[in-house]
């Protein structure tokens, strides 16, 4: 009878689960990642995991794995000296399922255990990659694991042509794995040492790779399976247009940017010679995109450099992708859109294709809850961490938003209040903006009838 009960109790709980993540996926995205990070900080926090053999504080566990969930790359602990192999496994599998996504990660169990799809996963899947039809959704996702392990395996491959002679044969092998994995998921977790990737500043392999593999993260799935599937600029999508436009764009003007800004700079990039400082100052404007490794560090910037990579990390990669941020698209259809304002055109074109409403009203929302979003949180931050200066907190908001990981060296600083913030700020900008007020929303508003219309003055 007592078994009974429970199984009937167990049932209607699953059935009203269903219910509410039916009608709002973003919580079923919110509770999977949110049980993700507490399996994660459970696993840290064991004296395997640490080289002490004692347990840190646990929000210190929480918030490596919610970083590590989130591809961030902020720590309170150095990932090198803290974690043991153990340890450091964990964090690797955290960023793994974070970057291809969980449910996409979940698909990858079902098809290795060789379980069918059922509509709901496929439902899932396709709201996890913002497709807008099931169709093919299985099939889409085997070429998303298949593309992962490839350019993965790839990038390993590389690295071990420096990391391999450097640290021995399983050190540099376990370097290589880790390190592709944590550039191509833009997760900016490093278990080198403190200065990150500061020693390889100059090193052309080590960085070309880096920084190839943080781009292929970054374009998002959709647009390398347009590319292999088109191959010709006339036939890719409009997004994958969008997509490979910005994001050239957002690469070579901040290069230049930080060529000439650092090029004196004895801090940064001053004592190297040409090649070197060609090379730093591509790796700085392709790092921000969400990604967090570092070669120069970021409290030794000038001004015009800091003010560059804050609106990189702000702006971040591409939708469908492993990176984070207000996304390129997003971008550029708000700066056509007030494009089209200014010169008094119907409609926002570009390639000879219009942009519907629906898309334009989303961009400008994302961009304003996520505005909303990081002001309020640095408003808090300075109420709560009164001895760190404005400039880093910013730094430090943008950074966890934008799911970046570059920091100013204050993460390790903060108070347990401050910690709490940026762990929540890291997994609103994973779970995206909109997704996150989804989560909230208890019902939609009536389109059965509209109100009267009256002019208002603005500008």
């Amino acid at each position: 009878m007592y078994r009974k009960k429970v199984a009937h109790i167990i049932k209607l709980y699953g059935r009203q689960k269903d219910k509410i993540v039916e009608h709002n996926p973003a919580k079923l995205f919110l509770f999977s990642y949110l049980a993700l990070i507490i399996i994660g900080a459970l696993l840290l926090n064991l004296p395997i995991a640490n080289q002490s053999g004692q347990s840190p504080p646990f929000i210190d566990s929480v918030f490596t794995a919610t970083s590590a969930v989130c591809v961030t790359g902020l720590v309170t602990l150095t990932s090198a000296t803290h974690w043991t192999s153990f340890g450091q496994l964990v964090i690797i599998l955290l960023i793994q399922i974070g970057g291809i996504g969980i449910m996409t990660g979940a698909g990858a169990i079902s098809l290795l255990i060789n379980r069918r799809f059922s509509i709901r996963d496929r439902l899932y899947l396709a709201e996890e990659k913002s497709v807008n039809s099931i169709k093919g959704i299985v099939k889409l996702t085997k070429n998303i694991i298949f593309l992962t392990l490839f350019i993965e395996l790839i990038g390993a491959l590389l690295l071990s042509f420096q990391f391999v002679p450097e640290f021995g044969w399983l050190k540099g092998i376990g370097f290589s794995i880790f390190y592709s994995i944590s550039a191509f998921c833009n997760a900016g977790f490093d278990i080198i040492g403190e200065a990150s990737l500061a020693p390889y500043v100059d090193h052309a392999l080590v960085s070309l790779t880096i920084m190839g593999l943080i781009i292929c993260g970054g374009l998002g799935f959709s647009v390398f399976i347009d590319l292999f599937i088109c191959r010709k600029w006339q036939r890719f999508k409009l997004h994958t247009k969008l997509v490979l436009v910005t994001t050239g764009l957002l690469i070579m003007i901040p290069f230049l940017i930080f060529l000439i800004a650092e090029w004196n700079n004895p801090d940064t990039m001053g004592h190297l010679d040409l090649n070197g400082k060609l090379v730093a100052s591509l790796f700085q404007a392709v790092t921000p995109r969400t990604a967090g490794f570092l070669s120069i560090y970021q409290d030794k910037l000038t001004s015009p450099s800091l003010l560059v990579t804050l609106f990189l990390m702000f702006v971040g990669g591409a939708p469908a992708g492993t990176a984070g941020g207000l996304k390129v698209t997003t971008l550029t259809i708000i700066l056509l859109f007030v494009y089209s304002n200014i010169i008094k055109r119907k409609d926002t074109v570009i390639f000879h294709r219009r942009i519907p409403k629906y898309i334009i009203n989303k961009a400008i929302s994302i961009m304003v809850v996520s505005i909303v979003w990081i002001g309020v949180v640095l408003f808090l931050l300075t109420l709560t961490e009164p001895h760190l200066s404005l400039s880093d907190l910013v730094y430090e908001v943008v950074s966890a938003y934008g799911t970046v990981g570059l920091s100013r060296g204050i993460t390790a600083d903060l108070s347990l209040i401050g910690k709490l913030l940026i762990m929540v700020t890291m997994i609103f900008g994973k779970i995206g903006p909109m997704a996150m007020a989804y989560v909230f929303l208890t019902k939609n508003a009536s389109n059965s009838y509209r109100e009267a219309e009256e002019s208002v003055m603005v500008g």
